[in-house]
């Protein structure tokens, strides 16, 4: 589902809202999932799952056309776990 489906479908569920409301709910709740990870913090929804951020190390890659080694500097990345609700969902 892309961003755009999901206001539709949330629009069409909520008649009583107009679809650029529902537009700038998601854009902002988005947003603010995002700037929560840049400051660090970890962002919790219980029974659906919670995003944070990890480490991922330096480490030697290579390059794919040369086959040269090549230096990765370390990096955060997004992570999302699941929570056990969804998981259940998912597995039932």
């Amino acid at each position: 589902m892309t961003k755009s489906e999901l206001i539709a479908r949330l629009a069409e569920v909520n008649p009583h809202l107009y679809q650029r409301d529902v537009e700038r709910i998601v854009t902002t709740v988005f947003e603010e999932i995002t700037a929560a990870l840049v400051n660090g913090d970890r962002v919790e929804l219980r029974g659906f799952g919670a995003f944070s951020i990890k480490e991922r190390a330096a480490r030697m890659g290579r390059n794919p056309r040369t086959g040269e080694a090549v230096r990765v500097d370390s990096k955060l990345i997004p992570y999302f776990k699941t929570g056990k609700l969804l998981r259940e969902k998912l597995n039932s």
